[in-house]
């Protein structure tokens, strides 16, 4: 196989080396199926993602989305990355809006660019998201992993948009900070649901402090997560349509696992947006024939 253009990215990074780890296929046009997945599996990142040609007439491109084990449909800090790589190298243009189009298995996704080079910040428009009936989908492991803790204003909730998380507010920065959770419990709340765990939450100053905790494909923490924020900004939104955050804030995210992750969510209606900035860390080629790691 050629050597093929590949990119190491740093996403929603508040400094250099902070946000969460994404590996990128420039032109993965030639690679199969099995190919993509023995890659992603080799990495080891969180996901790998491959740039393709889009399907769609109106993306801009196509990227697909790998965990080391399976392929997923969209997730957050992935779309975001991947759009950087593909401006980085020169495939895409944003339209006079600054506006492109990411084709995924989640369908054709708009993706905002404002700025450029350094000064350049990407959001995606995360998809619809709606707050689901909680009863019969374990919400007696919830109140396990609960326990001791002071709620903050909003009640917890099961909410769906492209994926299924539970979604809970602590009282206190300083608490979510501190809390050691409980991964096996997480683990059981995630399979009872049939959602990727538990996102914990809390206000500070004018924005938030979030810990992801996707337990359900295996993740002990996300250092940074674009879906799972989107979620808790629709939830948000939803909740309290007139309250201070309803226009949007920024997250800080990560801290807790060696990370320091910064997230812009932008709320507009029912329409939400969740972006940051992204540095480049590795730029040069791989050869790959597939063949196991």
């Amino acid at each position: 196989m050629s050597l093929i253009r590949y990119k190491q990215l740093d996403v929603f990074a508040a400094r250099m080396g902070g946000g969460n780890l994404l590996g990128v296929v420039i032109d993965a046009a030639g690679w199969t199926d099995d190919q993509m997945q023995r890659f992603a599996h080799w990495t080891n990142l969180v996901e790998t993602t491959f740039l393709l040609p889009p399907t769609d007439p109106q993306a801009s491109y196509r990227v697909r989305i790998f965990t080391p084990t399976r392929e997923i449909a969209f997730a957050g800090h992935p779309t975001v990355g991947s759009a950087h790589a593909a401006l980085d190298a020169g495939l895409i243009t944003p339209d006079a809006h600054g506006i492109v189009r990411q084709e995924c298995g989640a369908g054709t996704l708009p993706i905002l660019v404002e700025g450029t080079g350094a000064a350049r910040d990407i959001f995606v428009q995360a998809p619809k998201a709606r707050v689901l009936p909680s009863a019969g989908h374990g919400e007696e492991h919830l109140g396990h992993i609960l326990q001791g803790i002071t709620p903050g204003a909003l009640p917890p909730a099961f909410v769906e948009g492209g994926r299924r998380w539970w979604v809970a507010e602590f009282a206190s920065e300083a608490q979510l900070r501190a809390w050691k959770p409980d991964h096996g419990a997480i683990g059981a709340l995630a399979r009872a649901s049939d959602s990727l765990g538990l996102c914990v939450f809390a206000r500070s100053g004018a924005g938030l402090v979030v810990r992801a905790l996707p337990a359900g494909v295996g993740i002990v923490e996300d250092p940074a997560s674009g879906a799972a924020n989107g979620l808790i900004a629709a939830y948000i939104a939803h909740a309290e349509p007139d309250g201070p955050l309803a226009n949007g804030y920024e997250v800080s995210q990560g801290r807790e696992v060696g990370h320091d992750a910064r997230l812009l969510v932008r709320i507009d209606g029912d329409i939400v947006w969740v972006g940051g900035h992204t540095n480049t860390v590795i730029d040069g080629h791989v050869f790959w024939t597939g063949g196991h790691p």
